[in-house]
């Protein structure tokens, strides 16, 4: 990766690139550091210690700590991602927005990318509006700060900071290296990095974490980046042959080639539907009074423990659940059949038509399968070794990991593409 980075540099328009991502980063970077007004930020950062396993901690765990601040870029990019999801559901349930993506060609992606800047504003008005009453309810305003004219600022300064940082997420995409919103996403999730080894490293000298527990970490972390990298690599081919055709006095066709199939075609979404389903109760609970002990709310919550063998079941078959429901959106099998049979493909061994379909469906489920249990392994493994070494904090890591690692490829593979684009020899000696 390191190499890459280094032939990357130097050629002159990929270091502009480079140089241009990483001054939008650090605009990102300074206003996750800015306040809003009439809040105060010590005592809600005191409030969020207490919320770290619930939605609201992988809000701010996506953040950089910028929600649990109430900074102008507290909401992130989590409005942007909730539109995007949105209109691409609405994409396949709305015949003319499905059109409009498959047949309106560049004009029509204009269109649906306008419609899903207009529903991260009115998302990020709507998350903006909670987060102002998430606030005044547990009493974290300042002075002043419960007035009518506070709360227009406060809500207005949370989704003005969504669509700006929307705005720089796109210009990273245009002008930068990446795709900007996943860049922004891995600059939040690595800036958590130093305060998370600087409090493994206090529990350790302390005596609270083990040393047999650190270094169960150490491995653990070392294993979940080598599978990840692993997996995000891995892809099924399905052989697929072109039968030969004459046009005018050439012939062309009868090549053979492959059709890819990525082991882990929905990426991180599994596990962040997957988390927010099931930390609801303990989400709702925040915003509720403490239930009595031994009370029904009480043994309600406690089965629903984010560091409970209960959720972690939850949490994995939810997973498991939305890898395929993901899968079944990014991957028509009876479309790719129509295509082949529409191009003179076929699959060796397979008729054209249902066949080929029902085959293609059979990989289908078994990849996503392997994928989806894959999820599920690297999202449960931190919330079981929390459970077992009571080290709390470190349940977010899966996702966290996934997510960063993910994105470093991405990264890497879109500088190799460029340099094979410029004809530049020798960038994997």
């Amino acid at each position: 990766m390191f190499q890459v980075f280094r032939n990357a540099w130097k050629i002159e328009e990929l270091r502009k690139k480079i140089l241009f991502t990483l001054f939008i980063l650090l605009l990102y970077r300074i206003g996750n550091a800015v306040p809003v007004p009439y809040i105060n930020s010590e005592m809600l950062a005191n409030y969020f210690n207490t919320l770290q396993n619930t939605v609201l901690g992988l809000y701010n765990m996506m953040s950089g700590n910028a929600f649990s601040t109430a900074t102008i870029f507290a909401l992130s990019i989590q409005p942007y991602i909730n539109a995007s999801i949105i209109i691409q559901l609405l994409c396949v349930a709305i015949p003319a927005l499905e059109r409009l993506s498959k047949e309106g060609g560049e004009e029509g992606r204009r269109k649906i990318s306008s419609i899903t800047r207009y529903a991260t504003v009115a998302i990020g008005l709507i998350m903006g509006t909670g987060y102002y009453f998430l606030i005044r309810n547990n009493n974290l305003l300042a002075t002043g700060g419960s007035s009518f004219w506070a709360a227009i600022v406060i809500i207005m300064t949370f989704c003005g900071g969504a669509a700006l940082l929307m705005w720089l997420g796109e210009q990273i995409t245009e002008f930068g290296i990446g795709n900007g919103i996943s860049i922004i996403l891995f600059a939040s999730i690595i800036s958590r990095l130093p305060t998370a080894a600087y409090r493994i490293v206090n529990n350790l000298i302390a005596g609270s974490l083990h040393v047999v527990a650190f270094i169960g970490i150490l491995i653990g972390v070392a294993v979940i980046i080598i599978l990840i990298v692993f997996v995000s690599n891995a892809e099924r081919r399905i052989p697929v042959q072109y039968a030969k055709r004459v046009v005018g006095r050439r012939m062309y066709g009868g090549q053979s080639t492959y059709l890819p199939m990525k082991v882990n075609m929905s990426g991180v979404m599994p596990i962040i539907f997957a988390q927010s389903i099931a930390s609801l109760p303990a989400t709702v609970a925040s915003f509720l009074r403490t239930p009595q002990v031994g009370s029904f709310g009480a043994r309600f919550l406690n089965f629903f423990d984010t560091d409970g063998i209960p959720y972690m079941i939850i949490y994995f078959l939810l997973i498991i659940a939305f890898g395929y429901f993901y899968a079944t959106i990014q991957f028509n099998p009876i479309e790719v059949s129509n295509n082949l049979k529409k191009n003179g493909g076929y699959i060796p061994g397979f008729r054209p038509g249902k066949p080929t379909t029902d085959f293609i469906s059979k990989v289908l489920n078994r990849v996503t399968l392997f994928g989806s249990l894959y999820l599920g392994i690297v999202a449960a493994l931190p919330i079981a070794f929390s459970g077992v070494t009571k080290t709390a904090g470190i349940s977010l890591g899966g996702t966290s990991i996934i997510i960063a690692v993910g994105v470093a490829i991405e990264i890497v593979q879109g500088l190799e593409n460029q340099m094979i684009m410029r004809h530049y020899k020798g960038f994997l000696d």
